[in-house]
C-alpha cells in the first residue's frame, strides 16, 4: 500500500495533488448550478461539492474555491438571491464538464454547450433543460473558511422538480434509474449502481 506523508503531500506536483486529494474522498454528486445575472446573462457551471445541510428548513450548501478568479456563480446569485441545481445524466457529461472552462461573464455556457435553458413557475434562474432533478434555491448566507479561503455558500431549497420513475413511495429517490452521475475527482464521471437499501437501524436489543 503506498504510504504519503504530509511533507511529501506538500511536495508533490500541483496536477498530481489535485487529482489525489479530490479523488481519494470519494464519488461526490455532479450538479449544474444555473444563474443570471442582473443584466440578463445566463451562466451555468459544473460543480461537485453541493451537501446536504438540513430538510426542516429545506438547505444545501456548496464550497466556493477561493475568489483569486472572477466567480460568475457566485456573483450572480448573490445580486439576484436565486440559483438553481440540475442533476446530470449519463448522455449530459460532455457537455456538463465543458461548463468549467473560463468563459468571460458575458458569454453564455448555454451557447457554448448543446445544453437548453428552461425557466419555470417564473424562477429567474435558468434550470437545465432535460435534466431529471432540478431544484430551485434561494440565496441563504455564506461562511468563510479561514483555513483556505474558501466560502461555504447555503441555499434554501424553494422548488423541486423530479421525474416520476426515480421518486419513490416513501419520497427516496433511486438516481440509477435516471443514469444521473457522480463525479470521482474533478473530471471522472461514473454511475453509482444500487446494491441495497436498507430499514433506519435501531439498536440492537
Amino acid at each position: 500500500m503506498r504510504h504519503f506523508e504530509l511533507n511529501e503531500l506538500e511536495g508533490l506536483s500541483k496536477i498530481y495533488r489535485l487529482n489525489l486529494i479530490n479523488s481519494v474522498t470519494g464519488y461526490k454528486s455532479a450538479h449544474l448550478i444555473g444563474s443570471i445575472s442582473p443584466s440578463g446573462d445566463e451562466n451555468l457551471a459544473v460543480f461537485s461539492s453541493i451537501i446536504h445541510l438540513g430538510s426542516n428548513p429545506a438547505l444545501i450548501g456548496f464550497i466556493l474555491r477561493p475568489k483569486t478568479v472572477p466567480r460568475n456563480s457566485h456573483a450572480n446569485m448573490k445580486s439576484t438571491g436565486v440559483f438553481t441545481l440540475n442533476a446530470i445524466s449519463s448522455n449530459q457529461i460532455e457537455d456538463a464538464h465543458h461548463t468549467s472552462a473560463k468563459y468571460p461573464d458575458n458569454i453564455s455556457e448555454f451557447d457554448q454547450t448543446n445544453l437548453e435553458p428552461e425557466i419555470k413557475q417564473g424562477w429567474k434562474a435558468p434550470y437545465v433543460k432535460g435534466a431529471q432533478i432540478q431544484i430551485g434555491c434561494s440565496y441563504v448566507n455564506e461562511y468563510l473558511i479561514k483555513e483556505n479561503d474558501t466560502v461555504l455558500v447555503v441555499g434554501k431549497i424553494e422548488h423541486l422538480f423530479i421525474e416520476e420513475q426515480l421518486l419513490g413511495k416513501d419520497g427516496w429517490i433511486q438516481l440509477d434509474k435516471g443514469n444521473i452521475v457522480s463525479i470521482n475527482g474533478l473530471d471522472g464521471y461514473a454511475i453509482p449502481t444500487l446494491i441495497k437499501r436498507f430499514e433506519y437501524a435501531i439498536p440492537k436489543k
